[in-house]
């Protein structure tokens, strides 16, 4: 790193403004050997296709407006940033923030997001190449702020960050927020038995008749990864992918383009579960790959069969997570049921910054009183997790 040079930040209105090659320098510095990615939601490819599919951009309330840090013009930091018309797709939430700061006479929105949109999945944010994570980050943080201060916007906040970033981000004044999701842990079992075997004896009844049932929901189950995902399979899960959307969020935040530009340059990516009956897809999961997790994104399905949604998101992940060696499955934002299916409570991280003092102090202590809740929440759901409780301590 050569401290010699100023920081200068620059705002993109598309992704499509900056070379991929540059990007993904800061954003998957680890892939520079062809390798994966630590996930693939950061990269150049991902966000394009979010934006070329129109999935973001004009209409959607999410606003491109990506940050890129050069020292001597060479590109040494970047940051997905949005300017946001809501709290949507978010999940991390600030739905009462916007309420009680609208009664105040305040106007929230815009305000200055930087996250992937739609995908509650821990990953950097705050990108930055080898050697410059620190003068990055505060660069990235600041640039980021002065863009708010410079348009009068309400707040900015950094969303799915990890444990590092929120250390490192409160350092530089933001307020941190814990949240929690259920997360599988994968210790180095040999297989699904072996797993089983780390779980209470009812609980692990339980699972292998839930597996039992759903596998006999009277057709095969098939995982797909890379080119042996067809287009054909895209048509289904379209169809799945509405049907769940429209009933979780109205409509469905990604555009049937994504799906086809996700094919093109995903595809290696994604691992795509599917129940067929006679050959017809009638559920389906979607999962992206990272280098060491496989993440949990979309589900749906067209006929309702005991223990699917079971088996086809949270089983068969398992299975692919041991079969990789991947050290963790991310089953994506809330639901408690994961809890008996071996997916434990996990802290996830973010950032926020606003601009009204009064309004800020307000919300700092309010984070403070939650930050004791997830924390006691955390440690009351895993007493009530399956494994037993050798398990649980040797973990600890």
């Amino acid at each position: 790193m050569d401290g010699s040079h100023p920081i200068e930040i620059e705002v993109l209105g598309a992704i499509t403004e900056i070379d991929a090659a540059a990007w993904d320098a800061c954003a998957c510095p680890e892939s520079v050997d062809g390798g994966r990615p630590h996930d693939p939601f950061t990269t150049h490819r991902f966000l394009a296709a979010l934006e070329v599919s129109r999935s973001v951009g004009t209409g959607t309330g999410w606003a491109p407006r990506h940050l890129v840090a050069r020292a001597g013009g060479e590109v040494i930091g970047v940051a997905p940033l949005y300017a946001k018309g809501h709290s949507q797709g978010e999940y991390i939430f600030d739905h009462n923030w916007a309420h009680a700061y609208e009664r105040a006479g305040g106007r929230y929105y815009p305000k200055l997001q930087i996250a992937v949109p739609f995908t509650p999945a821990t990953g950097r944010r705050l990108l930055t190449r080898s050697g410059w994570e620190v003068v990055g980050r505060a660069a990235l943080v600041q640039g980021a702020v002065r863009l708010a201060e410079e348009h009068g916007l309400s707040s900015l906040h950094i969303t799915f960050c990890t444990k590092e970033e929120a250390k490192a981000g409160k350092a530089l004044g933001l307020m941190a927020r814990a949240s929690q999701q259920f997360h599988w842990e994968n210790p180095g079992y040999a297989d699904f038995d072996g797993f089983l075997a780390a779980l209470s004896s009812r609980k692990r009844k339980t699972i292998r008749k839930e597996r039992a049932e759903a596998q006999g929901f009277g057709g095969q189950i098939v995982a797909l990864t890379g080119d042996a995902i067809l287009p054909a399979h895209w048509d289904a899960f379209w169809t799945f992918y509405q049907d769940t959307g429209a009933r979780k969020w109205g409509q469905p935040y990604l555009t049937r383009a994504f799906f086809d530009r996700a094919h093109e340059t995903l595809r290696d990516d994604m691992l795509m579960v599917l129940a067929l009956r006679e050959g017809r897809p009638v559920a389906g999961a979607l999962n992206f790959i990272g280098r060491d997790v496989l993440y949990g994104r979309y589900w749906g399905c067209t006929e309702h069969h005991p223990c699917l949604h079971f088996e086809l998101c949270y089983y068969q992940a398992i299975d692919f997570a041991i079969a990789q060696g991947l050290s963790r499955v991310e089953a994506g934002a809330q639901g408690e049921h994961k809890l008996a299916r071996g997916y434990l409570p996990t802290p996830t991280h973010s950032l926020h910054w606003v601009r009204d003092q009064g309004f800020a102090d307000a919300i700092a202590h309010y984070l403070s009183v939650e930050r004791a809740a997830v924390d006691e929440e955390i440690e009351v759901l895993t007493g009530y997790g399956p494994f037993k409780r050798t398990h649980i301590e040797e973990q600890d």
